[in-house]
């Protein structure tokens, strides 16, 4: 059987919120020559008052739509998946994130790579990282559930900033200006790496800038969940320009 003539080595099928501007842009700087991305957008209306009460519901929604994206993207024959929206996998820890993943793969026949499972293997590659801080565009119940899922797989989160945007589509609006302002608050000498959250927040060159002045790792959550799937299907190119995550391992 011939391959792909574009998608030689693999297709990625990735699920996105279909609010989300900031993933697919992000992949596809990241691709390297004979992988190919195609995007499925999970249906998600535009809540415009996100907040503390309401964000678990609105993310567990998009969730809860996931199903009919991974159905939708398997009519392309993919090789992976990818998930591109980070919230879902955080919920109930270690546990709901397994949980999530065994779902998705038993409904789809392949492998997912998603936001949570790819940070723990992005911070085990670099080694020797026990403290976080962690920047996410969420709401502080939010940030919660992504400090117990660390907590779970053997981190500790030593301080946090939710940014708090009031819609999904706002997430994207952050300035950069901004996410360096968040990066200076947690940056301190007991956090040994930053991790950024939330898949619509452009974080992939901005912290790829920033480990060269703090001098230490941060991962934005788009880097990390690309880099996984690539690895996961044996994809050892070396991308510049994104962080030394996927410069170095």
């Amino acid at each position: 059987m011939n391959a792909d003539v574009l998608g030689w080595r693999c297709k990625f099928g990735v699920m996105g919120p279909s609010t989300n501007t900031v993933v697919q842009p992000d992949f596809d700087m990241m691709r390297p020559a004979g992988v190919t991305n195609h995007y499925s957008r999970i249906f998600t209306p535009n809540a415009d008052a996100v907040s503390n009460e309401t964000f678990r519901a609105g993310a567990e929604l998009i969730g809860r739509n996931t199903l009919d994206a991974v159905r939708s993207v398997m009519t392309c024959k993919p090789n992976h998946l990818v998930m591109g929206m980070s919230a879902v996998t955080f919920f109930d820890g270690a546990k709901g994130a397994d949980r999530f993943v065994k779902e998705v793969e038993e409904l789809s026949g392949l492998k997912i790579s998603v936001g949570s499972h790819a940070c723990t293997a992005a911070l085990n590659a670099y080694g020797g990282v026990k403290r976080l801080a962690v920047l996410s565009p969420y709401w502080p119940a939010m940030n919660t559930e992504v400090a117990r899922y660390f907590g779970d797989m053997g981190f500790s989160v030593v301080r946090d900033v939710a940014l708090k945007r009031t819609s999904w589509t706002a997430i994207a609006e952050t300035t950069p200006a901004e996410c360096v302002a968040a990066l200076k608050q947690l940056d301190g000498d007991d956090v040994d790496a930053i991790v950024q959250v939330g898949t619509n927040l452009s974080m992939v060159k901005l912290a790829a800038m920033a480990e060269m002045w703090l001098g230490k790792p941060v991962i934005a959550i788009n880097t990390a969940t690309y880099w996984h799937a690539l690895r996961a299907r044996g994809i050892e190119d070396k991308v510049a320009g994104c962080g030394t995550l996927l410069e170095r391992f």
